[in-house]
Parts: structure tokens; C-alpha cells; sequence
């Protein structure tokens, strides 16, 4: 169980603003075992972390295992990883792939390569998640990756969608959450610093040069006009989601 301590402020909206995702949502039940899945970067290392101080806050019983898929690209990175979650006392599954590699390689000739090797570890994670017996998997995804994918979802696809705090898969089996939807980038980035979260940088060769990316910086510009078009579209986008999952 984590040790709570003094919270900074940006600790604490991440610890508030996870837990009023999961209590509006009525995403855990007692007995419940969630799988995190954790990359290694700052949103899924905070969310693990914050999920343990919610456990021990939650006023009833519920599992936490780190699930972590390494893409290929450095096979020693997720070491720290291990080490954090012994000292923690977080069970851990972690294991090495050729998913960034495939990716970027002839075999995937129709998609991109993000979009490949997401895909290719999604279908590694549920299947962990088989494996061990859990009924969740948490990805940490946060506000910021809600509002780019509604837009990319508007502009490109012509789909008024973001990324569901809760959706279920294999007839109710599991159930795909995302608890630091409502959390916005700068609280986690802040809270992985105050909490010295051994994270480690993204090596990957598509890093940053994404789609993903392109529309963020459009986001950013559009932004840069009017403080208040930020903070409305996010308060409008995860007030929306929070609003179509709560019971």
C-alpha cells in the first residue's frame, strides 16, 4: 500500500480529480482487479501512483497490477520500473517485444506506426489481463489526449468522439477506464517530478512527430488568442465524458 504523506497541489488534483472520475463513474466494485498499463512515461506512472494512494483512501478492497509492454526500442529501460514497484510493493508484469520495431518495418504497410504498435500492445495487454484474472485495465490517459483526439476525431473522421472514461470488452469481461481523463498534463507532469517517478524518455523514432502532435500545436496557437478558449474546451470536453459515463 503506498504511503500517502503531505500532497503538493498538483499531486492532489491528480489524487481528487481521479477519485471524483471513479466515484461519478461507479467504475470499481469490492474484489475488483485492475491491470495499469504503464509505458514508462509520466501519465501512466503517475496514474499508477495514484491509484495506490486511492486504494488506500477507497473504502473498500481492490487489486492493483502494473502491466508494462516493452515496444523493443531499449530492452533494459523498464528496469526502473521493477525496481519502483518492489519498493513499492506493486505486483508486475513486464516483458520484452518487437512491437516499435514491427511497426516501423515493411510488415506494416497500411497504418501508422504508432497506430500499429498501439494496436499490437492492446492485443498483448487484454490478453494479460485473461491471464491473470483482472476485470480492468487502466491506460492514463489524461484531458489533454481527450481534448487532441475529439478534435482529431471532428477534423479528420468527421466523429464528434473522444476517449471513453469507461468502455467494456469480451460481453462485460473487462472493462477499459481511464481514471486521469479529468486530469489535465501539467498536474501530472508536476506530480511525477514531486513524487521522483523514475519515468524514462520515449525512444521511439516516431516521438513527436506525430499527428497527435500537429493538432496539439494547432490546439496551442488557437489558444494562444484567448486564455479562456483553453480552459472551455476542456472544462466543456471532460465535463461531456464524465457526463455520458456516470450512472
Amino acid at each position: 500500500m503506498s504511503k500517502i504523506g503531505k500532497l503538493t497541489y498538483a499531486q492532489k488534483k491528480c489524487v481528487s480529480l481521479t477519485g471524483l472520475c471513479m466515484q461519478r463513474t461507479g467504475m470499481l466494485r469490492p474484489g475488483d482487479r485492475i491491470g495499469v498499463a504503464v509505458s514508462g512515461g509520466v501519465d501512466s506512472f503517475v496514474l499508477l501512483k495514484t491509484l495506490l494512494i486511492r486504494q488506500a483512501i477507497v473504502p473498500f478492497p481492490f487489486e492493483i497490477m502494473a502491466l508494462h509492454v516493452n515496444p523493443g526500442f531499449s530492452p533494459d529501460s523498464h528496469r526502473a520500473l521493477a525496481r519502483w514497484c518492489a519498493a513499492e510493493g506493486v505486483a508486475l508484469h513486464a516483458e520484452l517485444t518487437d512491437f516499435g520495431p514491427r511497426a516501423h518495418s515493411p510488415e506494416n504497410r497500411k497504418n501508422s506506426p504508432c497506430f500499429y504498435c498501439a494496436m499490437l500492445r492492446r492485443k498483448r495487454l487484454f490478453a494479460l489481463c485473461r491471464e491473470y484474472g483482472l476485470s480492468h485495465l487502466a491506460f492514463g490517459h489524461n484531458a489533454d489526449d481527450l481534448v487532441v483526439t475529439t478534435f482529431m476525431n471532428l477534423l479528420q473522421n468527421g466523429r464528434s468522439e473522444g476517449l471513453s472514461i469507461r468502455e467494456d470488452f469480451f460481453e462485460g469481461r473487462l472493462q477499459v477506464v481511464r481514471p486521469a481523463l479529468l486530469v489535465e498534463k501539467s498536474f501530472i507532469r508536476a506530480a511525477a517530478r514531486q513524487w521522483s517517478l523514475p519515468v524514462w524518455a520515449n525512444d521511439c523514432p516516431s516521438n513527436g512527430k506525430t499527428r497527435r502532435d500537429d493538432m496539439l500545436a494547432w490546439l496551442q496557437e488557437l489558444w494562444a488568442h484567448d486564455k479562456a478558449f483553453r480552459v472551455n474546451t476542456f472544462n466543456g470536453l471532460t465535463r461531456k465524458q464524465l457526463d455520458l459515463t456516470s450512472p
